[in-house]
């Protein structure tokens, strides 16, 4: 037994290094940690998801209904208070031989209109798979072209009417694109900001949140210092995996500028996650010249507001109900616009867009639910609608836009044929490749005053 001593103490010895570097090693994010996390997290991902990634069926963008056993629904409540115009919904494709994703444009009457096919793999050849990516951000141009980023790719991609590419710049961009001041598109690209030319896609940094938000201003370190390990006394803080998660940027625009005289034309509007943070900072040097966490919570799409006010989508992520917030940068007094309830369930921990109206109306996207709809100024259902896969299961829905009816240059968008012109109510009368016909499965279910009768889109 003697003999084995020191064997055994030499095992130990090893047990118990081993241990201690694997808690400093898990604290640190050294070798093997990151292996073995990134393994793990594929493994449990590919468990998940196989059907999606193997083609069967795209199960990384499917939801679950609100109204289970009735895919497609399309109701209109109160067809007078209707705001008029174009909605534009962008998601998955629910024609996976057409196109991975779709941008839908619909009348007042809820009739389609046009229909643009969005592929990511004409943008981006020998990329990831389009269904492993999100289509996220939308802007759509007079012309009828639009601007897209997609979550996990590596294009911003300008697509015309057709879907076909017109220009595809290379890099990280994700979660909203936007008009910029005086001209051009402002995006995030990893965690920077962006300005984005619009006839060419050349990208040029404004600011950045490590190099210019960090160091601007007294104290906006610790403003934005979460989430991080301090590695001696002098070592810069290393941020932890997504530590701000940057989900929106907003310019302030000159029509506005009067509403806001603390602030001054092109500022940035900026929204980071993880910090519960809506901020506006000075395009030049980074610094804050307002901020405040919360009351949201994992909040998405501030947007600056004709009077003078921020408008927030607060996810209240882990309550089962989602806000729509007013805030006065000015007083920070802050009311709640809209909430879910049980007339009018709400609720998406992730994701989120919303759009005040020129009638008092709020356009609310609800993705995790796969469903857009509007609500009137007393916070009355108008109408809404499920972008349906299944009877129990909708397409994540990443954004809805409305459009005034006058907004294009000429005719609403047109592919080939198409015969659709801008008189409202009134959908596209020949099919082309981007109108493609929908089944007798996909017809839309219109409920209006109460009555119910099927009618085709």
């Amino acid at each position: 037994m003697s003999e084995k001593l020191p064997i055994i103490g030499f095992v130990v010895s090893i047990a118990v290094l081993a241990t201690g570097y694997g808690v400093v090693a898990g604290r640190n994010d050294w070798f093997p940690n990151p292996q073995v996390s990134l393994a793990t997290d594929t493994v449990r991902d590919l468990g998940k998801y196989w059907k999606n990634d193997i083609g069967l069926e795209p199960t990384r963008h499917l939801v679950p209904a609100r109204v289970p056993g009735e895919a497609d629904r399309f109701v209109v409540p109160r067809p007078d208070e209707v705001t008029p115009g174009y909605t534009l919904i962008a998601g998955l494709s629910r024609d996976q031989d057409q196109s991975p994703f779709v941008v839908t444009m619909y009348d007042t009457s809820g009739a389609e209109v046009h229909r643009w096919p969005i592929d990511y793999a004409k943008a981006d050849p020998e990329g990831l798979n389009p269904l492993n990516t999100m289509l996220h951000g939308m802007e759509v141009l007079e012309d009828g072209s639009l601007v897209l980023s997609f979550d996990a790719g590596d294009r911003l991609v300008r697509f015309d009417a057709c879907g076909n590419v017109v220009w595809a710049t290379p890099g990280p961009f994700h979660h909203i694109i936007g008009r910029d001041v005086p001209n051009g598109l402002i995006g995030w690209r990893d965690l920077e900001i962006v300005h984005v030319d619009i006839e060419t896609g050349e990208a040029t940094k404004i600011v950045d949140i490590e190099n210019d938000m960090m160091n601007a201003g007294i104290g906006q370190q610790g403003i934005l210092g979460v989430r991080t390990h301090i590695q001696g006394d002098t070592a810069p803080l290393k941020y932890e995996n997504d530590a701000f998660h940057a989900n929106d940027v907003e310019p302030l625009r000159p029509e506005m500028a009067d509403a806001f005289p603390q602030f001054a034309v092109g500022d940035l509007l900026i929204s980071l996650r993880e910090l519960n943070l809506v901020a506006v900072v000075d395009r030049e040097s980074g610094e804050f010249k307002w901020w405040q966490s919360g009351p949201w919570l994992k909040q998405h799409d501030p947007d600056f507001e004709p009077d003078g006010t921020i408008t927030v989508f607060d996810n209240n992520t882990g309550t089962n109900q989602s806000r729509i917030l007013r805030i006065d940068p000015k007083t920070r007094v802050t009311e709640v616009l809209f909430a879910g309830n049980d007339e009018i369930p709400f609720y998406t921990a992730e994701r989120g867009k919303h759009q005040l109206l020129p009638s008092g109306n709020i356009l609310i996207t609800e993705p995790q639910h796969g469903r857009v709809f509007e609500v009137n100024g007393r916070g009355e259902l108008v109408w809404e609608r499920d972008s349906g896969w299944d009877e129990n299961r909708n397409l994540i829905v990443t954004e809805a836009r409305h459009l005034p009816l006058d907004f294009f240059d000429t005719t609403i968008p047109q592919c080939a044929t198409t015969a659709a012109t801008k008189e409202p109510g009134r959908a596209a009368e020949i099919e082309t490749a981007a109108l493609a016909p929908r089944s007798a499965a996909q017809m839309v279910r219109l409920r209006r005053d109460g009555a119910s009768f099927s009618e085709s889109p």
